[in-house]
């Protein structure tokens, strides 16, 4: 289980030193930001697109383990199936938070940067801690 846990903590401490890293490089001018706001049509399309996928994949990750097939097969295999919905919900938080990060700075448009913070901000409710992942796992040693 620790094993498990301190994988999930790595999936997440990676996500965010890269959006860290993003925010560095644009920020101190290493890359300047985009300016694509030439296009108003790309841009609208992508806003409404990160919108509908970050929407939708915050609920959807929080809610992931109460899902009663992911939940009886994290009760028979708890190491093996934590390990893969545990990468899954994290990534179904990490991945956009990410994107909209990027996008952020290639458009400058404050929805995306909005929507990044709100990615942050959820994996706090999915931190993996040891007490966490036995609670979810409904494992006993």
């Amino acid at each position: 289980m620790k094993r498990t846990k301190n994988i999930l903590s790595v999936i997440m401490y990676v996500s965010i030193a890269l959006l860290l890293a993003i925010t560095a490089i644009f920020e101190t001018e290493t890359l300047l930001p985009g300016d694509l706001t030439a296009s108003k049509n790309a841009e609208f399309l992508t806003v409404s697109l990160m919108e509908v996928i970050t929407i939708c994949l915050i609920p959807a990750s929080l809610r992931l383990f109460k899902v009663k097939k992911i939940s009886m097969k994290l009760q028979a295999e708890p190491e093996k199936e934590l390990l893969r919905w545990g990468s899954i919900r994290m990534m179904m938080l990490c991945v956009p938070m990410v994107a909209n990060t990027l996008l952020y700075y290639l458009f400058m448009n404050v929805a995306f940067g909005y929507m990044a913070i709100i990615g942050l901000i959820c994996l706090i409710f999915v931190n993996p801690t040891m007490a966490r992942c036995i609670s979810e796992t409904s494992y006993k040693k």
